[in-house]
């Protein structure tokens, strides 16, 4: 298995990321190598720092990047050697197995969708969180940011997106699907939300077990959260922020740990033909190591695979 990592995307680029990668590799099994695109002699200076005599990390060469601030599609344009240009051309050809990156997300998402391009019959590929819940586990929702503007069509097939994900991912055989909404009740809700509720109800391929509210969020009563990508991005981050608060007054709890962004270190692109993980732009090293795991998990699982399967 091969692991790309942009070693010059994220804020904390490229130190923090290069002493991931060292970090993740010390945790990875002989048949994983991480591949670090990005500057060489760059990498190469960080390699001899932290006196990394591995074999397991590969480099390859890219000579730009793309920064944090600038538009992705012109950016994926003019700086086709960009670190997140190559990662991407690595896995359209096959020559890894997952690409990662804490860099400009919508380059990413953008990136995604012109290389290794949308999965037949998904009507817009979605970005999955991960929302720890009181009884240990983590429920994954989507979309998370991608999609700020949705349909009932997409809401529904976000469901079934998320439901074979945590399939592959967590071994769950029937995921409890829910709708994120302003209320319990079947008529509650936008116009939108309320008809994405009844083709949700259709579907005999997913578990739909209603509406849940915001209250409910971390209470594990479902596997799968479905909401829109405005709604899903404040939620996550919002559940980010209970725990730099917490940290702040001295408070540490299992729970409040896994709201750390760090905990999980990424989201992956569901909905395309490969492998792809956004990172949070201010990863640090632990996180990166975790985004690594990730990674490594998302390969084993076959999850686009999958998903191609059960829209054929």
């Amino acid at each position: 298995m091969k692991i790309a990592v942009d070693a010059m995307g994220g804020d904390f680029a490229p130190e923090a990321i290069v002493d991931g990668v060292i970090q993740a590799s010390a945790e990875m099994p002989s048949d994983v190598t991480i591949v670090l695109i990005g500057q060489q002699s760059v990498i190469n200076a960080i390699l001899e720092k932290h006196n990394f005599k591995g074999a397991n990390i590969e480099i390859i060469h890219a000579d730009d990047v793309i920064e944090m601030g600038e538009h992705p599609t012109k950016a994926l344009s003019q700086k086709p050697n960009s670190s997140i240009g190559v990662g991407f051309k690595l896995l359209k050809t096959g020559e890894v197995d997952v690409f990662a990156s804490a860099g400009n997300t919508g380059a990413m998402m953008v990136g995604a969708l012109f290389s290794v391009k949308a999965i037949e019959g998904v009507f817009r590929p979605a970005i999955a969180g991960f929302a720890p819940q009181t009884n240990g586990k983590y429920a994954v929702m989507l979309d998370i940011g991608a999609n700020a503007d949705v349909k009932p069509e997409m809401l529904a097939q976000f469901a079934e997106l998320g439901s074979i994900y945590c399939r592959a991912t967590t071994g769950e055989e029937s995921p409890r699907v829910a709708l994120m909404n302003i209320g319990e009740e079947e008529k509650k809700g936008s116009l939108i939300i309320q008809a994405a509720h009844q083709l949700m109800k259709e579907n005999k391929k997913i578990n739909f077990i209603g509406n849940i509210e915001g209250k409910d969020f971390f209470k594990g009563k479902a596997d799968v959260i479905v909401t829109d990508g405005f709604t899903g991005n404040i939620l996550l981050k919002m559940g980010e922020s209970l725990y730099g608060i917490m940290a702040e007054r001295g408070v540490r709890d299992s729970f409040l740990d896994g709201t750390n962004y760090e905990a999980v270190g990424g989201s992956p692109i569901i909905g395309v033909n490969g492998n792809v993980i956004i990172a949070h732009g201010a990863s640090s090293p632990t996180a990166i190591k975790n985004m690594v795991h990730l990674c490594k998990k998302q390969v084993e699982s076959k999850v686009y695979q999958k998903i191609k399967e059960a829209l054929a």
